[in-house]
């Protein structure tokens, strides 16, 4: 159970009932995206409250009436997916703008300016966005806001998700660094990958078109600049 002072309102109304449980809202969000978690670890009590603020509990009846059951967690994994979560205005605030924030990362990384085959910088796209004053929705997947967001910005700001696939060699003094760096980083898709003979390493990655700045700046560190970089078309 999680302490009342983290936890917020999970509403849900139907067949003119109402139904209310206390929860914690970032474990609820990570349920309604997916994740696997046990019931008794998001909620602050095992009630289903009619009116939770004045604790009054909803009768049975009701819930059998827009259930079928009164088993709690089945109950409250329904409210969760499809009611409302009543925030404070300063949570939802702060939610909001990690959501922009996951949104700006996520375009920076994987889209491209086509004009200029460039990515865009955050800067530019935290811009553009104050421009088109969008909001985003605390409770939506990152991927539904990037779709929207994208479609709301390709008017002023052209935008094209892309892959960008380059081939490298590492040098044989830094081809133990250069693998484990590369292999190991985020977003990186290693198609192919060989030892040679001398030593080096050479391999065939598959990046977001948004990332080529940041997998230049891993190469030339982790080979001290002398590694080969071939774009691969």
């Amino acid at each position: 159970m999680i302490s009342l002072d983290h936890a917020v309102v999970a509403r849900l109304e139907s067949h003119g009932e109402r139904f209310e449980i206390l929860v914690d809202p970032d474990l609820t969000q990570k349920i309604r995206e997916g994740e696997e978690i046990e019931i008794e670890n998001v909620v602050a009590s095992e009630y289903i409250y009619e009116n939770a603020a004045h604790a009054e509990r909803i009768s049975d009846e009701a819930l059998t009436k827009v259930f079928g059951t009164t088993d709690f967690e089945t109950i409250a994994r329904a409210i969760i997916g499809k009611g409302e979560i009543h925030l404070t205005s300063e949570q939802r605030k702060a939610r909001s703008e990690e959501k922009k924030r996951q949104v700006i990362t996520y375009i920076a990384r994987n889209a491209i300016n086509p004009q200029t085959d460039l990515p865009h910088p955050p800067q530019r796209i935290e811009l553009a966005l104050e421009e088109i004053r969008i909001n985003f929705d605390p409770f939506k997947s990152v991927d539904a806001l990037v779709k929207e967001t994208v479609k709301a910005l390709r008017p002023i700001l052209p935008i094209r998700f892309a892959e960008k696939r380059f081939a490298v060699k590492i040098p044989p003094d830094y081809a133990a660094r250069g693998y484990g760096e590369i292999a190991g980083a985020p977003l990186v898709t290693m198609e192919r990958e060989e030892w040679q003979a001398d030593g080096s390493w050479i391999c065939i990655v598959k990046i977001p078109a948004g990332m080529q700045e940041e997998f230049f700046s891993v190469v030339n560190r982790v080979s001290k600049g002398d590694a080969e970089v071939r774009i691969i078309e």
